[in-house]
């Protein structure tokens, strides 16, 4: 048998593996000994973990994950966390419905529940059209300010909350219906075009004074038995104050146009039948608390 011929480094005389790369040979050095221990004691830790934690999971017939000798389990420790907390929230829910809104806000326990179990409602019910935070959007009311359409009191953002806002199959629906002037041929374009620069006069906008004039006797007829003789709204009724700089869908001037010639009849659904007591008072709650409750 031929005795094998070992390749030796020349420079640091260690024998090389016999890889080379671009001339660069490896070489055949032990590795550390702390390097060696640190992996014999990870190896020993994983058989130790294995035995008593959760480790090796679920394969095909052998039904389910090893549980250990300790037998844990996060997911039970989650399920009974949560039991607790439905528990918890059961009780204080229950406090709730007996509170008045008034007591609820002005008893400082009960009034952070409130606000908590109301900020998750509405992330979850509300925020998709009213934003994060009630920040509104086009179409859908800014609940962070001070201005209402309808009722911004406890007991009528309560109210809205169960009945909503012309909400079919609800008899007790906020309801209010502005024509469709020029869809449905009740005025002409330049009536339209000269009421849309009436609001703009009213509404302290830059407009032509020629056109708003001619259309002053107009608003009256058409108009100011919903918004006002002065423009100002009318809250029992839904009808927006077209004098401030407040604007569910913009207030350009074909925007303006647009809304006059179409209408904006906008639906909030009733929550009286998908959400219970406790919830809506919590939802009305942190509503009146954003920034803009009386």
């Amino acid at each position: 048998m031929a005795h094998e011929i070992k390749d030796v480094d020349d420079h640091s005389g260690v024998e090389t593996t016999g890889h080379s790369w671009d001339g660069i040979k490896e070489l055949n050095n032990p590795l550390p000994r702390w390097w060696l221990i640190t992996w014999y004691v990870t190896i020993a830790w994983a058989v130790v973990y294995m035995i008593f934690m959760p480790a090796i999971p679920a394969l095909p017939g052998l039904g389910s994950n090893t549980p250990g000798l300790r037998n844990h389990s996060d997911r039970d420790l989650v399920a009974e966390a949560v039991a607790d907390l439905k528990t918890a929230r059961v009780e204080q829910s229950a406090t709730l419905l007996e509170a008045s809104l008034e007591e609820i806000e002005t008893n400082r326990e009960l009034q952070q529940f409130a606000l908590a179990m109301g900020e998750s409602l509405f992330g979850d019910n509300c925020a998709t059209c009213h934003g994060a935070g009630g920040r509104g959007a086009v179409g859908y009311p800014i609940l962070a300010d001070d201005v209402w359409l309808w009722d911004g009191t406890l007991d009528g953002i309560e109210y809205t909350l169960r009945h909503g806002i012309r909400h079919e199959g609800d008899d007790a629906t906020r309801f209010s219906l502005m024509p469709s002037f020029g869809r449905d041929g009740l005025l002409s374009s330049d009536e339209i075009d000269g009421l849309t620069h009436y609001v703009l006069r009213v509404s302290g906008q830059t407009h032509e004074a020629e056109l708003a004039d001619s259309v002053a006797d107009l608003y009256q007829q058409q108009c100011a038995s919903c918004h006002g003789v002065d423009a100002m709204g009318d809250r029992l009724q839904g009808a927006p104050n077209l004098t401030d700089q407040e604007w569910l869908y913009g207030s350009s001037e074909s925007a303006i146009y647009n809304t006059i010639y179409n209408a904006r009849n906008s639906h909030m659904p009733a929550w009286q039948d998908r959400l219970d007591d406790a919830s809506i008072k919590a939802l009305a709650v942190y509503v009146h608390t954003l920034g803009g409750g009386e």
